[in-house]
């Protein structure tokens, strides 16, 4: 018993500084090679999988901090306070008040959720129907079907991540005020800005707000993955190492 105290207070202390593992590191912790005795540990203490990465990545229940929607990430790596891919997606689509689309889930949830949705529509777990050219992804229960869907047609809400502004329609006289408002912002409320309005349009966001503004798509999803996880305080503007180097007078020997 004592020995296995050990063993957890192992995982206990590495994954409170790591924060997230794979099988193989943890068995690289605990000296084993069997899988078993891993998550019989794991069991113990109580634990989550990733619904990122194919759930490759573990972590302890009491170390995630999650949001209002009931997520987590660290460094990529997702996590729900519903464990899987499948039970979060029904949850948050019988919860949303308009429902979902899968373009709207997938700005959330940052994985692909298609496949997903269709799996728990077929299983009788999640209704569909087509709304505005686009299928919305609704609960089962009929009378919460019902309201989420007029929440939808009278626009009195949008989607938990709604479509926000459409890059492509809008006028020239528009394009260039939100140019110029960017323009005013330092490096970090820029990456910020184009963030928000890339998780607006969802799919293809990154790309369409990159060229926009003139960014690399990889910044404004850095962006947005900073606002998504609420990850916006107490950073600098810069990386360290990051702007200009200094200029020294040179002497003379």
């Amino acid at each position: 018993m004592k020995k296995d105290q050990t063993k957890e207070e192992v995982i206990q202390n590495q994954l409170h500084i790591n924060k997230i593992a794979t099988i193989d590191e943890l068995k690289s912790w605990l000296t084993t090679d069997a899988r078993m005795t891993v998550f019989r540990r794991l069991r113990r203490l109580g634990y989550y999988s990733s619904y990122s990465h194919r759930g490759r990545y573990y972590t302890l229940c009491e170390i995630p901090t999650f949001d209002h929607f009931g997520l987590w990430s660290y460094r990529g790596v997702s996590f729900s306070r519903e464990g899987n891919l499948l039970n979060t997606v029904a949850v948050l689509v019988d919860e949303a008040e308009a429902g979902y689309t899968a373009v709207e889930l997938e700005a959330l949830l940052q994985v692909e959720v298609k496949h997903s949705m269709l799996a728990l529509m077929r299983r009788g777990l999640l209704n569909r129907c087509k709304m505005g050219g686009s299928y919305v992804y609704t609960s089962v229960d009929l009378g919460r079907r019902r309201q989420q869907q007029l929440m939808r047609e009278e626009n009195k809400v949008g989607a938990e991540v709604g479509m926000g502004l459409d890059v492509e329609v809008l006028p020239e006289e528009a394009k260039a005020a939100i140019v110029l408002f960017f323009s005013l912002l330092d490096e970090k409320q820029r990456r910020l800005y184009a963030g928000l309005e890339a998780a607006k349009l969802g799919h293809g966001g990154d790309q369409r707000i990159a060229k926009l503004l003139g960014l690399d798509p990889h910044t404004v999803a850095k962006g947005r993955r900073e606002l998504l996880q609420g990850n916006v305080w107490g950073t600098p503007v810069r990386e360290s190492g990051g702007g200009r180097k200094r200029i020294e007078k040179k002497r003379l020997r």
